[in-house]
């Protein structure tokens, strides 16, 4: 048992969408499926977009497709790595997701890519 985590959850939000608010909306929802086991396991589930569309939304962006995006999106995840204590890797290509994982495994942070690989929380 370990302590009780901040894990990112990591994985396709925008990648292979073409900007389509429903596909996009269709990964936000598979992203959001880890929550629960991550909670049920005693941790603090956190996903990128949780905070960044609500900051691009009070910046006036138009949503994920606008050029603001860029400043708000991978930064979001960025910083929340400064504060995330793992990260859960799931399936699919996306290179935001693969970015949280190379920041994740340059700060020593730990890399998990299945539930099943996360610790229980004392």
């Amino acid at each position: 048992m370990t302590a009780s985590l901040m894990i990112l959850i990591a994985g396709p939000y925008a990648s292979g969408t073409d900007g389509d608010a429903q596909k996009m909306a269709d990964n936000l929802k598979r992203l959001e499926e880890a929550a629960w086991p991550i909670f049920q396991a005693g941790h603090v589930p956190m996903i990128g977009e949780w905070v960044a569309l609500p900051v691009l939304s009070s910046a006036g962006a138009s949503g994920p497709g606008d050029p603001l995006a860029a400043e708000v999106m991978y930064p979001t995840a960025e910083r929340l790595l400064q504060h995330c204590d793992a990260v859960l890797r799931l399936p699919g290509e996306s290179r935001g997701a693969d970015q949280d994982v190379a920041i994740a495994l340059s700060r020593g942070i730990p890399v998990y890519n299945s539930l099943a690989e996360i610790p229980r929380a004392a």
